[in-house]
């Protein structure tokens, strides 16, 4: 295989009162050359600046919309500079590895009928995760399973890379983290090919902050339903 370029590679960050983000940025290599963090209404401008400190190119929402509303504006920003053909989402919190990004990056331009690889904590590591994070996780691995109709080991991680293809037809509309369910059922129902790749996850006192309630996660899971069946999802 011949050696693999990044320059057509778009890392996507939503940021929310994230101060670890400058430190996320900044440990990501030189030859991701498209970085693009959006900040989702912070509080003030702390966060804006700190991402303006970066080599990361900064969309800011006016308001706080939700995870999926930056991811996909974050995607639809990418979309403008016609050499960027993959995609990648990548939180900002620190529990995502870059080591794991080239590994994606490589899965998916090895195989030509790939059109998103998603990673997969549950084939690789979750270090320090909590037995109640690791519960939740497993709820909403089979409710996302049932509810998309496709088969997956992890349905909720953040980190995933994806074509042109499916960027050019994502759509996110569930503005929240009930995107990840989203992005699922829209890979069956648009047939797009996908496959996980293993990846490390490292949970810290920071990360777990951020992170979903149990009660959010079921109020989370309530709406992806109402949805699915209102047809939403198309």
């Amino acid at each position: 295989m011949k050696k693999v370029t990044y320059d057509d590679v778009a890392i996507i960050i939503p940021v929310y009162r994230d101060v670890m983000v400058r430190e996320v940025v900044d440990a990501i290599p030189k030859k991701f050359t498209t970085i693009i963090c959006v900040d989702d209404g912070s509080p003030g401008t702390d966060v804006s600046d700190e991402i303006l400190s970066t080599r990361a190119k900064l969309v800011r929402h006016p308001v706080n919309l939700g995870q999926g509303a930056a991811i996909q504006t974050g995607v639809d920003f990418a979309l403008q500079n016609k050499k960027i053909n993959y995609f990648i989402t990548f939180d900002a919190d620190g529990q995502h590895r870059v080591e794991d990004v080239q590994r994606l990056v490589k899965r998916i331009k090895s195989d030509a009928n790939l059109d998103i690889v998603l990673g997969s904590r549950f084939l690789g590591h979750a270090q320090n995760i909590t037995w109640s994070k690791h519960a939740m996780l497993k709820f909403a691995i089979v409710f996302s399973n049932i509810i998309s109709g496709i088969r997956l080991t992890d349905t909720h991680n953040g980190l995933r890379v994806f074509n042109r293809k499916v960027a050019n037809n994502l759509k996110i509309h569930m503005p929240d983290f009930s995107h990840a369910s989203e992005i699922l059922i829209k890979i069956s129902a648009n047939n797009w090919k996908y496959a996980e790749e293993p990846v490390t996850i490292l949970y810290s006192e920071h990360s777990r902050k951020n992170g979903q309630s149990i009660v959010n996660a079921i109020n989370i899971a309530f709406d992806v339903l109402l949805s699915k069946i209102s047809g939403k999802f198309k």
